[in-house]
């Protein structure tokens, strides 16, 4: 139950999650903007140049009306050109720096940003992918990402260098008439109004039209990752209608948002220029009555200008900032997730020689997803070093779930798992996997080469080591076959590969990783009865001297194995070897005469 709760706030409908109130997400950004800061102090420099030179072009417009024009100054005009091209290159040479710095730090945060939440999500132990899609992970780590590079790479910056034209604007035209800029002031309370109104709405919008996105993004992974079975069941025609939906509801939600934003800026630009306009009528009538300069006006007007334009800028921007927020506050959802499955503090060191004794003593075990039903109850079992031990007993009765206890990814409710008399939970879980080799059933290949493929589990063995692997595993002769064997690509998932071939590459990483404790989960499952035998001789010089778990169905596959345990319902119902349990007439036997004849099982023996 603890664990769903620190799950729910990433999966919670975002119509029922309370919007915050402020843009205070985007301060959790500073984390990844300090490293930078020298870069940072570098823009904001350049900006305050750029923005100081664009106010200073205001003045000069004074002086040039005043003393130019109107006292017929022909040599002003000179100097004033002069003075305005000295402007423009110190403008665009600040406005060169700010934007590559500003440019060049907005890259730089999303790249940590992504690697952050990439090396995150990697922590996380397989309980939190039971609730969360992956496409709604891949969308945090994309889209989200995205929309923070534009507002600390651009929309951050427009918005610092539109503050700063307001605030020197506002300073000027005080300067400037100080009656006239009164009549100013009354209008910023009017423009502020509808930024914080809609700013909110937007805020929300934008949240929610991430989500949206994320739904498509995941539909579109789960579909084209089952490509096969889609087509085989003649899927296509619903597939596309559900994706179009999807597509429709994120532009419906799009909309909305575009809509809020539309209103928000004409709102402003009727406040700003509509009062602009009043100003100039009132200034027009000083300037008629000698009560003001034309030169002063002009400049009034131009830092009037200046300010609106600036203004109604930011409340664009806001509505960056706004989605910005948004995607800030599911990255940091995701961040903010603890594991389960951590490291101790003081963590104990396995013996020098292991062994792989593993012992369960009294385990229950709930998965997260399923709090109501055990798992495993009550469940104990011991397995001696160089055993061979065979986990059998109809689907659901709990076999794999042996093993993700073992493979440390999850903890037992109760109860406690040992390796080599240590608790699990006292080792570090790196040091306990480094010591087991895990052939799934169903095989994992990874869009790579083979040799890729096979090192998967011990990255520095030589490549005659993983010819030796690929060999005992029988699957060199069918990689060696293929174009540029070792160095082919074997297609997303292994797609170029068959169900038998895709599981001998699986087996030839388990055995490249020479374990100490080797966990086979139906590991021939795949394989036609030629590679099956081939195989199985492999596996039998791999399980020697080793312990070994193995779960099957078919069980003419566990015959051999040293004991047998019967697990029904999470418990174990029988122990014993292969003629032990077929004497005891109980779901063991059962189980095998629904497989083959009892008594031409025990001569294959």
């Amino acid at each position: 139950m603890a664990m769903q709760k620190r799950f729910s706030r990433v999966n919670e409908d975002p119509e029922n999650q309370p919007p915050k109130r402020s843009l205070r997400e985007l301060r959790r950004l500073g984390g990844f903007i300090r490293p930078y800061r020298l870069a940072v102090a570098g823009a904001f420099l350049a900006l305050i140049v750029a923005a100081g030179t664009v106010l200073a072009i205001g003045q000069g417009l004074r002086r040039l009306v005043d003393d130019g024009f109107t006292a017929g100054n022909a040599g002003l005009l000179n100097d004033a050109l002069v003075a305005l091209l000295i402007v423009v290159v110190v403008l665009a040479g600040a406005t060169y720096s700010r934007f590559f710095l500003v440019s060049w730090v907005g890259e730089r945060v999303v790249a940590d940003i992504r690697k952050a939440l990439f090396r995150h999500t990697l922590r996380l132990e397989p309980a939190f992918y039971e609730t969360m899609r992956i496409g709604e992970v891949m969308s945090r780590l994309t889209a989200d990402t995205t929309l923070i590079q534009a507002v600390v790479g651009t929309s951050a910056s427009m918005a610092l260098r539109n503050v700063l034209l307001v605030l020197g604007g506002f300073a000027m035209l005080a300067i400037t008439s100080p009656r006239l800029t009164l009549l100013v002031l009354v209008v910023v309370p009017l423009v502020l109004v509808p930024i914080l109104v809609f700013g909110r709405q937007v805020r929300r919008l934008s949240r929610e039209s991430l989500d949206r996105l994320a739904d498509v993004s995941a539909y579109v992974d789960e579909s084209v990752a089952n490509i096969r079975t889609v087509q085989a069941f003649c899927h296509e025609h619903i597939d596309r209608t559900r994706f179009s939906d999807r597509v429709e509801e994120t532009f419906a939600t799009s909309v909305r948002r575009i809509r809020a934003r539309a209103l928000l800026t004409a709102i402003v630009i009727l406040l700003v220029f509509g009062a602009i306009g009043v100003i100039l009528w009132i200034g027009g009538r000083d300037v008629i009555g000698g009560r003001l300069s034309a030169g002063h006006l002009s400049a009034f007007v131009f830092y009037a200008v200046i300010v609106a334009s600036s203004v109604g800028a930011i409340s664009e921007v806001i509505g960056e900032l706004q989605r910005a927020a948004g995607a800030t506050e599911r990255l940091f959802e995701l961040m903010d997730i603890e594991p389960a499955i951590v490291a101790p503090v003081a963590p104990k060191a396995l013996p020098e020689n292991v062994a792989a004794r593993v012992v369960l003593e009294n385990v229950t075990f709930r998965y997260p997803s399923r709090p109501k039903d055990a798992a495993l109850s009550d469940f104990s079992l011991a397995v001696e070093p160089g055993e061979t031990l065979a986990l059998v007993g109809p689907s659901g009765a709990g076999k794999t779930t042996v093993f993700q206890l073992l493979l440390r990814f999850y903890d037992p409710d109760s109860g406690r798992l040992s390796f080599d008399g240590v608790d699990l939970r006292d080792l570090e879980p790196r040091a306990l996997r480094r010591h087991v080799g895990l052939v799934p059933q169903e095989p994992v290949i990874f869009s790579a080469n083979a040799w890729e493929n096979i090192r998967y589990g011990r990255p520095n063995a030589s490549n005659d080591e993983v010819r030796a692997a690929a060999d005992a595993a029988s699957a060199l002769a069918f990689i060696e076959a293929l174009p540029d064997g070792f160095d082919t690509f074997l297609g997303e998932k292994g797609v170029r590969l068959s169900g038998g071939q895709r599981q001998r590459v699986a087996i030839a990483r388990a055995i490249l990783r020479d374990p100490a404790l080797l966990l086979l989960d139906e590991a021939t499952s795949a394989l036609d009865a030629e590679s099956e035998r081939a195989v199985q001789t492999a596996m039998t010089g791999l399980m020697q001297n080793r312990s070994t778990l193995v779960i099957a169905h078919r069980l003419a596959t566990v015959i051999a194995a040293d004991r047998i345990a019967v697990i029904d319902a999470g418990r174990i119902v029988a122990e014993g070897t292969h003629h032990e349990l077929i004497e005891q007439d109980g779901l063991y036997a059962r189980l095998s005469g629904l497989q083959f004849d009892t008594d031409s099982a025990g001569a294959a023996t």
